[in-house]
């Protein structure tokens, strides 16, 4: 069960949060969410958490869709945002302003501040992904997909996305214009999440089917790919892994899924650190803060089953848990 110490968010979205990153430079949050009434509701939301675990609402924005992704600057003054209104946006934390700064064809699913301090990134369902320059507005280049874009990160010169009927393209950041290497997913079904190693040899995937993967880039390290089961239950159900996120300072990893739960894994040594669920709705999206002292995740619906399934008696809820080391730590390896 959901531990009775996590600290509830005060004043969550109405809507099902769709992303959430902490800030590298302090512990504030910004969260996405699908609500598109922006009239009513403002749909990207940002959070101070204090060190009580009292989080306060700070300041909020609005797309004029559903808003579907989030990241920060690295130097913490300004968060970009993405959605279903085609628009990415930038919010500057000290002038309160937001300004659009990246349009497609359609929805954008993934946006991400890269490395370079004024150039961002965005992934979507046209089936391209695009570099911007904050500073003018424009893009810098263009990369066609095979398919429309599901889930897009970077990590150090690493960006890798994943798009649908499975493919995963590779780009190489030094080189961003072409991608790289262009494969096939190692698991049967739709990718839900894509997220790069803290070392940038590799990236985790996750479906829709209860199952992840690990992958590492260089052919050397083949032998330690592997995919393993998991947000499956005794009745042999099978859920949708929701998002994956590694701890910044040990490199193990979390799960979430529609099956209501939250896992911490050890990759090295394949075992399961800790479990927690919530009875009441599905995790839709997690992360840990700057030092990984604080877990994050939101409880919604993942409308995973379409919009017939969503029901009015699923409160959407964001928890902060305090992770202890014990919890998230490495396992020794005892295989000889």
């Amino acid at each position: 069960m959901i531990d009775s110490k996590d600290f509830e968010v005060n004043f969550p979205p109405s809507d099902s949060v769709s992303d959430m990153k902490f800030s590298s430079q302090a512990d504030f949050l910004a969260a996405s969410s699908w609500n598109s009434q922006a009239s009513i509701d403002l749909n990207v939301c940002i959070y101070e958490v204090q060190s009580s675990g009292t989080t306060v609402p700070k300041v909020a924005y609005t797309h004029e869709a559903p808003a579907l992704c989030v990241d920060w600057s690295k130097d913490g003054t300004k968060v970009v945002s993405g959605g279903a209104d085609k628009a990415g946006r930038i919010f500057d934390i000290s002038t309160g302003q937001s300004t659009q700064i990246a349009q497609h064809d359609d929805t954008i699913k993934c946006i991400q501040y890269l490395d370079q301090s004024n150039i961002v990134v965005t992934g979507s369902w046209d089936k391209t992904i695009k570099y911007w320059d904050t500073r003018s507005y424009q893009p810098v280049a263009t990369i066609q997909l095979p398919e429309r874009c599901y889930s897009m990160d970077s990590k150090g010169s690493l960006l890798v996305a994943g798009t649908a009927e499975k493919h995963i393209c590779v780009i190489d950041l030094n080189n961003p214009t072409v991608i790289f290497k262009q494969t096939v997913s190692p698991l049967r079904w739709q990718t839900r999440v894509i997220k790069c190693y803290p070392d940038s040899k590799g990236y985790a995937v996750g479906s829709i089917e209860g199952r992840a993967g690990f992958q590492y880039l260089e052919a050397k390290d083949a032998s330690k790919n592997f995919t393993f089961k998991c947000h499956r239950d005794d009745a042999k159900n099978v859920y949708a892994v929701n998002d994956i996120n590694f701890h910044p300072i040990y490199g193990t990893f979390s799960t979430c899924g529609a099956d209501g739960t939250v896992s911490y894994w050890d990759k090295d040594t394949r075992l399961r650190l800790k479990s927690f669920s919530k009875t009441n709705g599905q995790i839709t999206s997690t992360a840990f803060n700057r030092n990984g002292s604080i877990f994050i995740y939101a409880v919604g619906y993942d409308w995973s089953k379409g919009y017939k399934h969503s029901s009015v008696s699923i409160t959407n809820r964001i928890f902060l848990h305090a992770v202890k080391e014990e919890e998230i730590k490495p396992r020794p390896n005892k295989k000889r």
